[in-house]
């Protein structure tokens, strides 16, 4: 029975609950059917991007991004098209060296976990490995997926001797820079690059749904309706992105124990990342990455498992 002013009998909308849950229970089914697990972790995360597909977005995205940083002045090392000094053709060896044997560790990693059961396709056996160095303050790493691997040096002073300045003394000690770059591999096993984009197009979707239950409503009411689905949306997402950064630094241990680098400078670096800017940050609960004190304190707890790790295959830590 409908009122004259269009409501249903007990005072809610015509219809326009009806179409909202409708879409919403279809996000679910849609959610729901595509999750898949993270065999490094056991988490379930929802993902609708074929492995073939992410590759090779993240092939475009590794070209576009490296001529983007060429634009700016910013020199990528030892390409095809600019000639090496001895000083960056001896950086750009060292950053391979160690993805070399990140990759060897993601390798053996996954083929242990497949043999162990789990059910999922390796990559990192099947990824186009590429590494540059992109010549730039920015303090700045990642791997996107298809293992394209870039490190800024603007970073090595940060996993060096951190004296403020970037040199090839940076170079001496490899194990920081071999944190940052496992971390950064970390993300694209668990393919969170894709997970993220698959979020986005639900929220996309809900917006739509909601958008279409909300047309009988004033243009301000649509408004603060739609403000409130934008930031719990946002917070689901932060929520997923921290959680992404926690995997992501739990898998670099594993392959930098695999690979055989000193997993104790994990905590102390990320306690310098931490004094970056002055240590200052939004609240942990608004950001994308958790707070540097708490990574390192998962570093801290995760600890004694990676050390037994590293010494029952690499031999005693000095």
């Amino acid at each position: 029975m409908r009122m004259p002013n269009g409501r249903r009998a007990g005072g809610l909308p015509g219809g326009r609950f009806s179409i909202i849950l409708i879409g919403l229970l279809g996000l679910a089914f849609y959610w729901f059917s595509n999750q898949k697990e993270v065999p490094f972790t056991g988490r379930s995360q929802f993902n609708t991007m074929s492995i073939e597909d992410s590759a090779r977005l993240g092939a475009q995205s590794y070209v576009q991004i490296l001529q983007q940083e060429s634009a700016r002045g910013n020199t990528v090392y030892c390409t095809q098209n600019t000639s090496c000094t001895t000083g960056e053709r001896e950086i750009t060896e060292t950053v391979r060296e160690i993805g070399e044997r990140l990759e060897a560790a993601a390798i053996e990693l996954e083929a242990e976990l497949l043999q162990q059961g789990y059910d999922f396709e390796p990559v990192a056996s099947a990824f186009d490995w590429t590494y540059y160095v992109v010549q730039s303050d920015q303090p700045n790493a990642f791997c996107l997926p298809g293992g394209y691997v870039a490190v800024y040096t603007g970073i090595l002073d940060i996993t060096g001797n951190y004296d403020g300045e970037v040199s090839l003394s940076d170079i001496n000690d490899v194990d920081k820079l071999a944190v940052v770059m496992g971390h950064e591999i970390g993300h694209a096993l668990a393919h969170h690059g894709s997970e993220r984009m698959s979020q986005q197009k639900v929220v996309q979707l809900g917006s739509m749904a909601v958008g279409l239950g909300l047309s009988d409503m004033s243009a301000g009411q649509q408004q603060a309706v739609m403000q409130a689905f934008g930031m719990a949306a946002q917070g689901a997402v932060l929520s997923y992105s921290r959680q992404h950064e926690t995997e992501a630094d739990k898998i670099g241990l594993d392959l930098l124990v695999r690979a055989c680098f000193d997993p104790r400078e994990a905590p102390e670096l990320w306690e310098r990342m931490g004094e970056i800017g002055g240590g200052q940050r939004p609240p942990e609960w608004m950001s994308t990455h958790p707070a540097s004190a708490t990574r390192a304190e998962n570093f801290r707890k995760w600890m004694p498992d990676a050390i037994a790790e590293y010494e029952r295959r690499c031999g005693p830590l000095p």
